[in-house]
């Protein structure tokens, strides 16, 4: 007996903590990329005409509320994509595109490049499938689906309007933006 509860504590102590849940989705309270020690600031729900599609989680260095300190600071972050429902990447690329348009209307050509490139990393995604975006600086954002990384898109100016999709003056959903920024 004493053998099972010393197992069972050992178990719980090795798993990670769950920060936060939401529509099902259960997202860790921190992450580690390279040297930094990115922390959940916030869960979001984007629906669809009603349609739960995905769970967002933005990790940041210190918890932050104000979207224009995020895009300005220079320093790690990450966003998941927790798909709860079949998309497909098409779909997902028009997302791209239609956020690039309303939150960085005045994209550098660089950019627009470095989004028809994410395009072409996009897959067809379903229910329980993830996709994560970890920008470093001075690497750039790399971006993986389904567990598997597909290559890394260079420049802050790119990442800035990635992140800005999510949390600019005109994100998929308000209460997207809300729950991402912990509100």
């Amino acid at each position: 007996m004493r053998n099972a509860l010393v197992l069972l504590i050992a178990i719980l102590l090795a798993s990670p903590v769950v920060a936060g849940e939401l529509a099902g989705v259960k997202l860790d309270d921190s992450a580690q990329v390279g040297a930094s020690n990115l922390v959940l600031n916030g869960m979001g729900l984007r629906t669809k005409l009603g349609f739960k599609v995905y769970v967002g989680g933005l990790y940041l260095g210190a918890k932050q509320s104000d979207p224009a300190k995020i895009l300005a600071d220079d320093s790690a972050r990450r966003t998941v994509m927790h798909f709860v429902r079949s998309v497909g990447s098409g779909k997902i690329c028009d997302g791209w595109q239609e956020g690039l348009a309303g939150n960085t209307p005045s994209a550098s050509a660089e950019v627009k490049k470095g989004f028809e490139t994410l395009c072409s990393y996009t897959e067809d995604v379903s229910d329980g499938d993830q996709m994560v975006f970890t920008y470093v600086p001075g690497t750039g954002t790399e971006v993986a689906v389904k567990g598997k990384s597909k290559g890394t898109i260079a420049g802050k100016p790119f990442a800035d309007a990635l992140f800005a999709v999510w949390i600019g003056p005109k994100p998929p959903t308000a209460e997207l933006k809300k729950g991402l920024l912990g509100g």
